[in-house]
């Protein structure tokens, strides 16, 4: 009889991704009180005919539940006063007709913009204050409809860039990656455009919850203490603990590019991407798969309405299943 030589076994290769599992407090990792919580602002909402199925779904409830630490009774208050204030803005109405067409000179002065998305495959989010002429800024705009773009850019972030990113990424993305740089600020031009940041800060706390994930401030200075002390207690403690103040490039180069590739962050903050026309102003991104060959600007009216003839369905909930 001939021995028969065991069989080898080739051990599976390791997955070069890890395996993603929802973050606490998210549709697919919730304690047996939380989905409670869930169901009952969810059955309350239906009752009280305050339900708005195409924007409240169970990741946008557990948004505003996060923000009030699942506390059924204040999470249902703030999102009650999140519609009534949408209907005293007009935001359905903006979303619809906004047309920013002094885009590209206000961003000239102050820039704000969409670029790429992290490792972890939520969007960037970066503003400059450094280059602000606040009295350059408010003659080609004002106050209002630079709140307005915010607004309109708080639903295309819901509507579009998370889904996109989530999309690319094959699992649920709720949050953004926000980069703040401070390199060349004044004190006394922070304080010229402080009512535009305190009303910027009141909106995106208290009617678009926990859409950031993490913020770092660039190139902060020994003026920022008190730039900081005035922005501190407009926000709430959560956003504090998302808060990273950094200093020079030196510091910020490796956090940066240890969340994003170099491909991806622009060569300003030690990356290696330089859009066409300028990173400030190409909306790249996998909501915008056309911005890198595109000859011209595309406008957030024009993403919206002209490529996708009519917002993406928002729901994250199909991607927890």
């Amino acid at each position: 009889m001939t021995d028969t030589a065991p069989t080898k076994t080739t051990p599976a290769a390791p997955s070069s991704k890890p395996v993603w599992t929802p973050p606490p407090g998210r549709l697919g990792n919730l304690t047996s009180t939380q989905e409670a919580a869930l169901a009952k602002v969810r059955a309350e909402l239906q009752a009280e005919g305050a339900f708005v199925e195409a924007r409240h779904d169970d990741p946008t409830l557990l948004r505003f539940l996060r923000a009030r630490k699942f506390d059924v009774v204040k999470a249902k208050e703030m999102l009650l006063n999140a519609e009534k204030w949408r209907k005293e803005f007009g935001v359905e109405e903006l979303v619809r007709t906004f047309d920013f067409k002094e885009l590209n000179e206000v961003d000239r002065f102050y820039p704000q913009y969409y670029h790429g998305m992290d490792k972890s495959g939520r969007p960037i989010y970066i503003e400059r204050i450094g280059n602000l002429n606040v009295k350059a800024l408010y003659a080609c705009t004002t106050m209002e409809r630079v709140l307005q773009r915010l607004v309109v850019e708080y639903e295309s972030f819901l509507s579009m860039r998370l889904p996109a990113c989530s999309a690319a990424v094959g699992h649920p993305v709720e949050t953004s990656l926000t980069i703040l740089d401070l390199g060349g600020v004044s004190l006394s031009n922070f304080i010229r455009v402080k009512d535009y940041v305190a009303a910027a800060t009141s909106i995106g706390q208290n009617y678009y919850p926990e859409c950031m994930g993490a913020f770092y401030i660039i190139n902060a200075h020994w003026a920022f203490t008190a730039v900081w002390a005035a922005i501190k207690p407009w926000l709430n403690e959560v956003t504090v603990s998302k808060v990273h103040i950094v200093g020079g490039a030196s510091v910020y180069g490796p956090l940066l590019l240890s969340q994003i590739d170099k491909e991806v962050l622009p060569s300003d903050f030690g990356g290696e991407c330089a859009c066409k026309g300028g990173c400030s102003l190409s909306d790249v991104g996998p909501w915008n798969p056309k911005a890198e060959k595109a000859d011209t600007i595309p406008t957030l009216h024009y993403i919206l309405y002209r490529i996708h003839g009519e917002p993406p369905d928002r729901s994250l909930s199909t991607l927890y299943n």
